[in-house]
């Protein structure tokens, strides 16, 4: 596999599992190294294992932190930049669907806790990740959007909300900064099998329902399968290479083409 990445140094953030994981496996392959980041260290344990399989002797950095807090955020930024001393990605991956229920009935502290992960994780990150690009006059950012930022998903008023803004963050922030030779762009994943869409089926079906509800949801997409994480990770992987230099300020729908239907 080609080495893209060879000698350039990437976060993730949620690269404990999902497509953090897969993105991870797929920019180790290539080359980078990688300061890898998540809530649950036994997750970046087990990615780190996976990583050692697809890519002996790649160079990491695991950090346990939560997003949602700045200080956190900043923490591994600064943790990245002493071990290393550069950044030239960021996978702003990080996020979760949260308790689905109407708008209505929607739990306004369960909405603050989607919007801080989802929404706010990603604003920290970018926040503190692009003075180094700044300085370095390179780097590419790409954020995790989703389908449910482009059109409605019910049930989902906290994930939907957040998921739109980070997509206007994105584009904000690529013409801010695409004169220092930095591109931020964003991709918005449908239905791709992660832990994550199980969890989301299980609320939809129950434990016994959950398959069946995904053979029905998948039936309406023109592709009717679900999206794999290698397939978005090789899209972060083009996206943070320096191939998609003068992409900057997209927001990339990868999800069959369901977003496309009337």
């Amino acid at each position: 596999m080609e080495k893209r990445f060879q000698g350039k140094v990437v976060i993730i953030t949620g690269a404990g599992n999902g497509l953090g994981r897969a993105t991870a496996e797929r920019l180790a392959r290539e080359g980078a190294t990688l300061a890898l980041v998540d809530i649950n260290p036994e997750f970046l344990a087990r990615t780190q294992e996976a990583l050692e399989a697809v890519a002996p002797g790649v160079r990491t950095l695991l950090v346990t932190a939560n997003v949602a807090r700045e200080a956190d955020v900043a923490g591994f930024v600064e943790q990245t930049l002493t071990t290393f001393g550069r950044i030239d990605g960021l996978y702003n991956n990080a996020g979760i669907e949260g308790r689905q229920n109407p708008v209505a009935d929607y739990d306004s502290a369960e909405f603050d806790r989607v919007i801080d992960v989802n929404l706010k994780g990603v604003f920290y990150g970018m926040k503190h990740v692009l003075p180094q690009m700044v300085r370095q006059r390179s780097g590419a950012i790409v954020n995790a959007s989703s389908v449910g930022g482009i059109r409605a998903v019910p049930n989902q008023v906290g994930y939907g909300a957040s998921k739109a803004a980070v997509a206007g963050m994105t584009r904000d922030a690529a013409i801010e900064y695409g004169i220092y030779g930095i591109s931020v762009n964003a991709i918005a994943p449908g239905a791709i099998m992660t832990d994550m869409v199980v969890g989301s089926l299980k609320q939809i079906g129950g434990e016994e329902g959950w398959e069946e509800a995904g053979r029905r949801f998948v039936s309406v997409n023109p592709k009717q399968r679900f999206g794999r994480p290698e397939e978005v990770a090789s899209l972060v992987a083009y996206l943070l290479s320096q191939e998609a230099e003068f992409i900057n300020g997209a927001v990339i729908p990868i999800d069959g083409g369901q977003s496309a239907a009337y």
